[in-house]
């Protein structure tokens, strides 16, 4: 059962930014399979339940572009919390780009001390919800330590949120610079190139649409979302999650 604790707010701007995009937990009362819809963002994941090696476990996941599936253990349970694009580095240690597309455990980023004193905190959560709610003040404590991000960050950042009505081209011809700049700074903040970021985020949208309102023709959600036409939206889907658009929403809803 996934439950979310916390969307997204409407903050003051990049400098000053909530801890996180989002948190949520996934409490697996059976065994069941499990469907992860790779996205552009980077998530910090704990992991609790007897099947966990001592208990529990905390890693980062980098940036994704490929649909995964799993089976997740009865009994365990899982927080995840899914970082703003601005926070990466503060919260990492590191660039985005060094962990893209892999799993990552948390002491090799934020050293042993530090994860440590986290795992306790976690071992004497009476809940879940504790438990989410302790990861989301380290992440906030590593957010207020941090420094500012740099010029190349704010710039890939504001590129960003201009892809989601534009192509790279016209992003990198608007913040004044050469589309191979942009891509370079982009990909070592984010974590994946600026093509992949847009095509993610039209992913998630269509996604988010059809679930929505199963009845809205696909030719009209790959309209409203920024494909081409119904058969870009089709090949995507492909690409992304190994299925068509109706059999991943099939696979979604089994999956819970």
């Amino acid at each position: 059962m996934q439950t979310h604790l916390h969307r997204h707010r409407s903050g003051p701007g990049l400098a000053a930014p909530p801890a996180m995009a989002e948190l949520f937990v996934d409490e697996c009362e059976r065994t069941l399979p499990r469907v992860a819809i790779p996205r552009p963002e980077i998530h910090l994941v704990v992991r609790l339940g007897p099947s966990i090696r001592d208990g529990l476990d905390a890693h980062a996941l980098g940036a994704r572009q490929e649909t995964h599936r799993k089976i997740v253990p009865g009994g365990q349970r899982i927080v995840f919390a899914r970082l703003h694009l601005s926070t990466y580095e503060a919260v990492l240690g590191v660039p985005a780009s060094d962990i893209a597309g892999r799993i990552v455990a948390l002491e090799d980023l934020w050293g042993d001390a530090a994860t440590q004193r986290l795992r306790r905190r976690l071992a004497d959560a009476r809940d879940t919800a504790v438990a989410a709610s302790i990861l989301e003040h380290a992440i906030a404590e590593r957010i207020a330590m941090a420094d500012a991000p740099g010029a190349h960050a704010r710039l890939a950042f504001t590129a960003a949120e201009r892809l989601a009505s534009a192509s790279v081209r016209a992003v990198a011809g608007g913040l004044g610079v050469s589309e191979r700049h942009l891509r370079r700074v982009f990909r070592e903040a984010v974590g994946v190139s600026p093509k992949a970021f847009a095509k993610l985020t039209r992913f998630h949208r269509a996604l988010a649409a059809a679930r929505e309102d199963g009845a809205t023709s696909w030719a009209t959600i790959a309209a409203a979302a920024g494909y081409y036409d119904q058969a870009h939206l089709i090949a995507e889907f492909h690409a992304i999650a190994g299925t068509t658009p109706r059999a991943l929403l099939a696979e979604l809803q089994a999956a819970g």
